[in-house]
């Protein structure tokens, strides 16, 4: 059974009922609600330690109505890595990766597909489209092939080609547009009404952030219920960041965390597509859109995020703070991670090396605090950002060992 109880505006609190399709209230996102007093009834953190280690082990907490619902490609929990080297780069003794490259889709937004793909098939819609950035779209495709509904993807001409591959070979109608994810968002906007798919963009519906939020609800069991000082999380629409902080509410409520205390959540943007520092930084509640927004980091390319709001309440509430790091440098970041970790790490997550190193060296994070940076997705997604050019050796050449193995 389900024990969600309604929805609610996340701007003005108005409740919603959940036994219907809904969308945005005066074109903003909305929260599911849970009757957290049967939650607690019904589960127990001895019965989740005994369930699969999936995603899903936390059903409860979760709004499909019945199993059947569900659309899955056995999105496992990640691992969580501890990471002595790239912390000791830095000064820090206590730094891991919760490693979601390892999800069904190559990145974590299997989480938030997996939800939403669930609950549209819950409310028997068959027809879905989306803008991405790139492995959203991937992910949707992948899951709506699954569900056996129609999908339709939107992505800027320039998202990395990989993305554009695996929406094509999941079956979805898939278009490259000229243009950043907003001038796609229009496309799907614009397309709704002649069309009639259902919008999945970033928190225009509300299941999302429940699938994003099982990012929370796993830390905080690998941690033992304790949670760490610090997160560091790569900000795009922020699904991910504000799903966590609501894991952690909602765990606090329940009784099942050993503290009070929160993490520092820190939202860490590229200088090429800053929307969320600039608002940060000048105490502002909405962010203005980011003009001529330009990162490889193509997950976090995201000039205006309709849960702006969303993101800025909870650094804020978290104590704590938005970043912006030099998109020169996130490929070395890339290669710092692999070289000292074997870690394949997005240039979304690389970004969040960059923000370990800047806080770090100002005395934001401390030696001793725990830290989490988390890589959203593989690598390998990215070949754009990869790129180098190898030493080369001609058929015959002579090797010069000692210099091959000083180059």
């Amino acid at each position: 059974m389900s024990y969600v109880t309604y929805l609610e505006s996340a701007l003005d609190g108005t409740h919603l009922p959940a036994d219907r399709v809904q969308t945005l209230h005066n074109d903003r996102p909305l929260w599911v609600r849970y009757d957290l007093a049967a939650v607690g009834r019904a589960m127990t953190k001895e019965a989740v330690s005994r369930r699969p280690p999936t995603m899903w082990r936390y059903r409860e907490l979760l709004p499909p109505a019945d199993d059947h619902s569900i659309v899955s490609l056995g999105e496992g929990m990640t691992p969580l890595l501890p990471c002595a080297r790239l912390g000791e780069q830095f000064g820090l003794r206590q730094v891991w990766v919760k490693d979601e490259s390892q999800l069904p889709t190559g990145s974590f937004k299997s989480r938030g597909l997996a939800m939403a793909i669930s609950m549209a098939r819950q409310f028997g819609i068959t027809r879905v489209a989306i803008p991405t950035a790139g492995n959203a779209g991937g992910a949707m495709a992948a899951y709506a092939a699954r569900a056996g509904m129609e999908a339709f993807v939107f992505m800027p001409h320039d998202t990395p080609a990989i993305n554009q591959y695996e929406c094509h070979l999941a079956g979805a109608k898939t278009f490259l547009v000229d243009g950043l994810i907003t001038d796609c968002g229009r496309l799907v906007r614009e397309g709704k009404e002649a069309l009639g798919w259902f919008d999945l963009s970033t928190l225009k519906e509300p299941y999302r952030i429940e699938g994003k939020k099982t990012m929370g609800l796993e830390l905080a069991e690998q941690f033992e219920w304790r949670l760490p000082e610090v997160i560091l999380y790569p900000t795009g629409g922020g699904t991910g960041l504000i799903g966590m902080c609501k894991a952690f509410d909602e765990l606090a409520q329940l009784g099942w965390l050993a503290d009070e205390r929160r993490p520092r959540m820190v939202a860490v943007q590229s200088d090429g597509c800053a929307p969320i520092v600039r608002a940060f930084e000048s105490g502002q509640r909405f962010a203005e859109p980011f003009a001529g927004a330009a990162t490889v980091a193509s997950g976090i390319r995201v000039p205006a995020a309709v849960g702006d709001f969303m993101i800025l309440d909870a650094v804020r509430a978290s104590g704590g703070c938005a970043v912006a790091v030099e998109e020169p440098r996130i490929r070395e970041w890339m290669r710092l991670a692999a070289r000292l970790e074997g870690i394949a790490v997005c240039p979304e997550a690389a970004a969040c090396v960059g923000a370990l190193e800047r806080l770090s060296a100002s005395g934001w994070i401390k030696p001793d605090e725990r830290v989490v940076i988390f890589n959203t997705g593989a690598a390998q997604k990215y070949p754009e950002a990869m790129q180098v050019e190898l030493p080369r050796i001609a058929k015959g050449e002579r090797v010069d060992w000692r210099q091959l193995a000083s180059g």
